[in-house]
């Protein structure tokens, strides 16, 4: 039996099984033991290779990443060749993207990659087609955009989506806040925070026996944890990133219907073809990407605004500012003024290295 029959045999076995407290042990164990299959599944084999292959690893550039996951003919390469000028072939036939095409674009001074994903197929977790080629690059992504038919949304949304949590990809989600800590002697001792609605012991304990822990130290702060979050802690190769609906095609549609799509969340109706709402696009997901723009100030000189020093959030401090100029500045500091957000005076502020920036602020280092 293969690895993907297994697969399909514990679904087929968990979608059959009521859950109830006589189950939840049996349901922890093959949700336990769904995800090592899983992760057999997509690790490295010989001869197929997994994340990478031609035509699929691509040079990074620009301060964020953006991935454009579709099925075939969605108009991804429209897109994507309108937002950054760069030629990715686009036709009514399926399949015209077979490689990862990439483009930059500018957003406020600040350089963004966009990758132009092949479309992928129904079962690509599983292997099919380059699917898991797609889905690699798609991990590696600080955003993704889903691009999707405004004439069928919702069923091809919970296809792909099913795609990328088989790959390990949790979108517009945040790490579970349980802790497992591994101990040599003592037994399974669980604690929570918050009420275990979604999950009890006996689940958590089938989890655990599964992955062979006899020895550990659980606690629950995530309000409506799931099983599914336990082991998605314990596998610890989890991504967690934010994904943006973009459904094209409105052109083909009447504004009552694009009022109804309005309501899913994280969506962006557009036209490609007629470039339609790209504006709104563009900023939710400047947005989203929550970057931070930086303006130097060189001294007895107005701040340079045409071409801000762009971090990220939470790798945003005056020591990431000097070093994303050169590497030697953060040593000759002396001190630096900041004017904007995260100062305490309209006139400016003195700062050291490990001062918090905001977003356009603008920042002047005064060397020793």
């Amino acid at each position: 039996m293969t690895t993907v029959q297994k697969i399909k045999e514990i679904e087929d076995e968990m979608a059959r099984t009521q859950k109830n407290k006589a189950t939840s042990y049996h349901l922890g164990q093959l949700k336990a033991k769904l995800a090592k299959l899983r992760r057999e599944l997509l690790g490295p084999q010989g001869g197929g290779g997994g994340g990478g292959g031609l035509g699929f690893d691509v040079a990074r550039t620009g301060i964020a990443t953006v991935g454009f996951v579709g099925f075939p003919s969605v108009g991804k390469s429209t897109l994507m060749s309108k937002l950054t000028g760069t030629h990715s072939e686009a036709s009514e036939i399926d399949f015209t993207t077979l490689t990862t095409v990439p483009g930059t674009v500018k957003v406020h001074g600040a350089p963004i990659q966009i990758l132009d994903l092949p479309g992928i197929i129904e079962g690509a977790n599983d292997g099919r087609g380059r699917g898991r080629q797609v889905i690699a690059v798609a991990r590696t992504c600080n955003l993704i955009f889903i691009v999707l038919d405004v004439l069928k949304p919702l069923g091809d949304k919970a296809l792909i989506e099913t795609e990328l949590e088989g790959f390990g990809i949790r979108l517009n989600k945040k790490p579970p806040a349980i802790n497992v800590r591994k101990k040599e002697k003592g037994g399974i001792a669980i604690t929570n925070t918050v009420p275990l609605t979604n999950i009890d012991h006996d689940e958590i304990k089938a989890v655990l026996s599964e992955y062979r822990i006899n020895n550990a130290d659980i606690a629950i702060r995530q309000a409506g944890a799931t099983a599914d979050d336990l082991v998605d802690v314990i596998e610890g190769n989890r991504v967690y990133i934010p994904a943006i609906y973009v459904l094209n095609k409105i052109d083909a549609i009447s504004i009552e219907e694009l009022d109804l799509l309005y309501r899913i969340p994280m969506s962006v109706p557009v036209s490609s073809r007629e470039w339609w709402n790209i504006d709104e696009l563009v900023d939710v997901m400047w947005q989203t990407l929550n970057l931070v723009r930086a303006y130097p100030k060189p001294r007895g000189l107005a701040p340079d605004y045409d071409q801000p020093v762009v971090l990220r959030r939470g790798k945003c401090t005056v020591e990431d500012f000097c070093n994303a100029i050169h590497k030697e500045i953060a040593k000759q500091m002396k001190y630096a003024v900041v004017w904007g957000a995260s100062a305490k005076h309209t006139r400016g502020q003195k700062v050291g290295l490990d001062h918090v920036l905001e977003d356009e602020d603008v920042v002047h280092i005064s060397k020793k």
